[in-house]
């Protein structure tokens, strides 16, 4: 495979990795994606597209997709084309989270309310909120009323799992960001989304009290478990190992003189008891590995995408080891160097698809992608869409699609965008 350079002259390949690290078998870099005639945009490694003209396409199952508009949310069931149930929901751009269970359910929120609708958006109503130990959960009242909190928000796509022969749905808050300070915790639900209790609750962070300003501050209401002395900004990832029937989640994002901020924990559940046990296994400093997200288990390993920054250098990858060594950094093996902070990432059918932050990345809209489980990889700048950060990766639909939010920034909503993989070539061969 030729390897090519964006014209920007920015170098990567295997020269750009860190010494003594894997070196790759073989790397393309594309600045211009390429398309045929009379097909769809492509380049040499999927095809790509945005949504079709409707409602925010906000999240994907299957056939069925999930988006809204400024005062209804819609359901398509033929993959976003078209919508054919929408029901008023005021405030609808307000939304920052949304699911669609295996069972049919929808559960969707927005600022510090959370809903579900079990029959297919015919009507919707609250999702009972519970704390760690069953009473309820009581969101705080802000100072700004137009800064409630986002208590729901996830930068992740997939977000349920079957974990004996249950469908759990488990995801961590993106918060402190915009729309006010919010308490950063691990949700979780069992019974299709009807019920959401606290997995873990994070501690009481002095920087990010709410103050009514869209980040917090220094000044204002604590917020979060003031018996826990675990802290963070807020959670990046959630993910579950069968293989281990575990669940680990990192963090982010910085190093304060109360304590780091980036972590990753390793959460068990015990359904009968309908209770959490969780270990801090990893602490570190902002420029490491261990800020990172796209936390992905296949076939036992762990693999993970890191968006170190702060101070040089930085300890950037695709990694990948055994759970067991995600402390031990000498086990690690970096599968590939995109050089800038990244931390959106899915697996799927041998297929890595990842993003770059376009804040961070001479890229426009960067795609990195390997279709044979990190062999071989490719890089792509698809300049058409401008600034954007690809955010979300959601599975696959039934047509072979994966679905990525293309944000302004790396929170703001813009577009979305759909790849679908080529054929690798060892399996055409």
């Amino acid at each position: 495979m030729t390897l090519e350079r964006p014209t920007r002259g920015w170098l990567v390949g295997a020269a750009g990795l860190a010494a003594g690290m894997l070196a790759l078998a073989a790397i393309a870099v594309v600045a211009n994606p390429v398309a045929t005639a009379g097909e769809l945009p492509s380049t040499e490694h999927f095809w790509y597209r945005l949504q079709p003209a409707g409602p925010y396409f906000d999240s994907q199952r299957g056939n069925k997709a999930f988006g809204f508009s400024d005062d209804k949310v819609y359901l398509s069931e033929d993959n976003g084309r078209t919508w054919g149930q929408g029901i008023a929901f005021p405030g609808a751009r307000q939304i920052t989270f949304s699911c669609i269970l295996k069972g049919g359910n929808i559960v969707f929120g927005a600022g510090s309310r959370l809903y579900v609708s079990t029959d297919n958006l015919k009507s919707y109503k609250p999702v009972k909120l519970k704390d760690a130990k069953g009473a309820d959960y009581i969101p705080h009242t802000p100072q700004n009323p137009e800064n409630p909190g986002r208590y729901f928000e996830t930068l992740t796509g997939v977000n349920t799992w079957d974990v004996g022969g249950t469908e759990m749905l488990v995801w961590g808050n993106y918060c402190n960001v915009h729309g006010g300070a919010t308490p950063a915790n691990i949700y979780y639900s069992t019974d299709g989304g009807e019920t959401v209790k606290i997995a873990y609750a994070f501690g009481q962070n002095p920087q990010y009290r709410d103050n009514g300003s869209p980040g917090g501050g220094p000044t204002g209401t604590l917020l979060g478990d003031p018996k826990n002395p675990v802290i963070c900004r807020h959670v990046h990832c959630v993910a579950y190992n069968p293989a281990e029937n575990a669940f680990y989640a990192c963090t982010g994002d910085m190093e304060r003189p109360e304590g780091f901020e980036c972590h990753w924990l390793r959460g068990t559940y015990d359904a009968k008891q309908d209770q959490w046990q969780w270990k801090v296994i990893v602490s570190e400093r902002l420029n490491t590995r261990y800020k990172c997200g796209g936390i992905n288990f296949v076939d036992g390993k762990v693999y993970w995408i890191s968006d170190a920054n702060g101070p040089k250098p930085h300890d950037r990858g695709i990694f990948c080891c055994d759970p067991a060594d995600i402390a031990n950094r000498e086990k690690h093996t970096m599968l590939f160097n995109p050089q800038y902070e990244c931390a959106n990432m899915i697996i799927e059918d041998g297929v890595i698809l990842a993003g770059h932050y376009a804040t961070a990345s001479p890229f426009n809209t960067g795609i990195i992608i390997s279709l044979d489980m990190g062999k071989t990889w490719a890089e792509y700048d698809l300049k058409e869409f401008g600034k954007r950060s690809p955010v979300r990766f959601h599975a696959k639909n039934s047509e072979g699609w994966f679905r990525v939010d293309l944000r302004s920034g790396w929170i703001d909503l813009a577009d979305v965008l759909l790849i679908k993989p080529k054929p690798s070539p060892a399996a055409a061969k």
